[in-house]
């Protein structure tokens, strides 16, 4: 079955637009449920990012959790992958997380995590569009769900991060700025680094509602750069909105993404020996990662754009490192989802243990010059089933050849067509990306 709400990472849009109001998110609260009741479940977590519109849709979703006799832990602002462990160490049914990740403030969505702290799967997503389908109805007022802040989420959290590193190691004499996107790790990710021992320049920890990804964090790096420079340190982390994506900058300013963090992670946990199986990317991922890490010996797949998928891919083969470039990376001998901060704490290690900068670990990969280009297009359209577009894709295939490859996919979750295209001469890269692109415009116009 086709799914009308859930995209690729839950369900997201423009606040006041289509799905993401409060008489849905009541409803969805109530769905949500009305699902977890019927299995026999009385009890979710709800955590949010810094955006204020997160204050509206958490009021709507409490009060349909509550409708259908569930009972509400709420954390406040935390990041995403802290709601999917706190999950499980509050034995809850399910954890509920209001944000919109990268996206700007405008945006918002519900993304949900399973008591084992992974994504739900689509028979859960499927169930609860059932439910959305039929006429709301309330529990006898004694069965009505209550709800309770939860004081202490981001300590607890803290301490769980801290315990992702060797204990008999610290971070003791690294100097690092963090940017923390004005999102939820404004008041973890610092205190983290801090209390391993680095010292500690933060930037984007002053969220004020509207300034969350805004010129900040994972998507927009010329602030951490800049701070990076300035004060001489030896590393930057960008984290994005919700927490869950790390990109980084060596002491140079130059950037470090996902594609390369997963290569430098798995390096050294082959390295100590600790490598079991294979890594996964995805179909956006860098050819010189896959080159990068097959040279290693170690095996490499990859499966659609997403990090739910990264991680079925690696459930499926019992492996346990796998990301995208965007930053989303996974570790699975560390949590169960894909989480900045931890994803960082590894890169640190390997930093440690190798007595290595950020910049020397990161030339054991050579990167092969790829091009995105996004393309917006109105509802109803699609641009990819063009013929001129389709004809566009083949010729600049064709002038490729073996050395390069052309990647076309709509965005989970954004009306946008992501063109990508990849080879080993830059020029021709950015010409060829170009050209399909404005076949793509041409197409929506």
């Amino acid at each position: 079955m086709n799914k009308q709400y859930f995209g690729t990472d839950g369900i997201r849009g423009e606040v006041g637009k289509g799905v993401i109001t409060p008489e849905f998110v009541l409803k969805l609260g109530w769905a949500v449920g009305r699902v977890l009741s019927q299995q026999g479940t009385h009890k979710v977590l709800i955590g949010k990012d810094t955006r204020i519109s997160g204050y509206m849709l958490e009021s709507a979703l409490e009060s349909g959790l509550s409708a259908a006799g569930v009972n509400i832990g709420l954390l406040g602002p935390m990041p995403t992958p802290a709601i999917a462990y706190l999950s499980r160490t509050f034995r809850a049914d399910a954890g509920i997380v209001i944000s919109a990740s990268h996206n700007p403030y405008q945006d918002n969505g519900i993304k949900f995590f399973s008591k084992d702290g992974t994504k739900l799967g689509d028979d859960l997503e499927l169930a609860i569009e059932a439910e959305l389908d039929k006429p709301m109805s309330i529990v006898e007022s004694g069965k009505l769900g209550k709800a309770k802040r939860i004081d202490d989420a981001a300590g607890r959290y803290i301490e769980f991060c801290k315990s992702r590193y060797p204990s008999d190691m610290s971070l003791k004499g690294l100097k690092i700025v963090v940017d923390c996107a004005n999102g939820a790790t404004y008041h973890i990710a610092p205190n983290v680094l801090r209390e391993l021992g680095a010292e500690v320049i933060d930037i984007g920890t002053s969220p004020d509602g509207v300034n969350i990804n805004l010129n900040c964090g994972a998507t927009s790096l010329n602030a951490l750069k800049a701070k990076v420079l300035e004060t001489q340190a030896d590393v930057g982390f960008a984290l994005d909105g919700d927490g869950d994506r790390l990109m980084m900058v060596d002491h140079k300013g130059n950037v470090i993404d996902g594609d390369q963090l997963v290569f430098i992670i798995a390096r050294d946990a082959l390295r100590r020996g600790e490598m079991h199986g294979g890594v996964v990317g995805t179909v956006m991922s860098n050819l010189g990662m896959e080159i990068g890490v097959k040279r290693l010996g170690i095996p490499f797949l990859r499966s659609k754009v997403g990090d739910r998928y990264v991680l079925e891919l690696l459930k499926e083969n019992g492996w346990f490192i796998g990301g995208e470039s965007s930053g989303h990376i996974i570790n699975l001998h560390m949590t169960s989802t894909g989480d900045g901060i931890i994803s960082g704490l590894q890169v640190l290690r390997a930093m440690q243990t190798s007595q290595m900068s950020l910049y020397e670990l990161s030339l054991g990969m050579d990167k092969y010059p790829q091009k995105l280009i996004n393309v917006r297009f109105g509802e109803g359209q699609q641009p990819l089933e063009s013929e001129q577009v389709k004809q566009a894709v083949r010729d600049v295939e064709s002038a490729l050849g073996d050395t390069g490859r052309v990647l076309m996919r709509k965005s989970g979750t954004e009306p946008v067509i992501r063109v990508m295209v990849e080879g080993e001469n830059l020029a021709d890269v950015d010409k060829f990306a170009q050209q399909i692109a404005d076949t793509v415009q041409q197409a929506v116009n």
